[in-house]
């Protein structure tokens, strides 16, 4: 599985972006599709993710109500809306992909995923 993520840029406060994370490759059953997102000197952190065949999703609690994470099956595409940006919110942006069957409660952690886009980065001005 190869992902290839899109759509970063540079944004005012308050604004929206669309990020999109295109993948090759099969997918399975259950898979979990995540964003995180990364600053200079600090871990990658959760931002959002589904899985592959449901509709529930799942999102860091600074970016609830903010983000959606959506996708297109035809086009075996993740998306992530985000909405009212903040300057908080600049980081690169990176996809990922783990196994078929991702349980639930490893959702969030980075160690789950072993397919990962090369990043975007998104600058919020303030």
């Amino acid at each position: 599985v190869q992902l290839q993520a899109s759509g970063g840029g540079v944004v005012q406060a308050g604004g929206s972006l669309r990020l999109s994370c295109a993948a090759s490759g099969p997918t399975f059953s259950r898979q979990g599709r995540a964003w995180f997102r990364q600053n200079p000197g600090k871990e990658r952190e959760f931002v959002a993710a589904t899985r592959w065949g449901e509709s529930n999703t799942y999102y860091a609690d600074s970016v609830k109500d903010r983000f959606t994470i959506s996708r297109d099956n035809a086009k075996n595409t993740v998306y992530l809306q985000m909405n009212n940006v903040k300057p908080e919110d600049t980081a690169v942006y990176y996809c990922a992909a783990a196994c078929a069957g991702t349980i639930l409660s490893s959702l969030r952690d980075v160690r789950s995923y072993i397919y990962w886009g090369q990043g975007t980065l998104v600058t919020v001005s303030s």
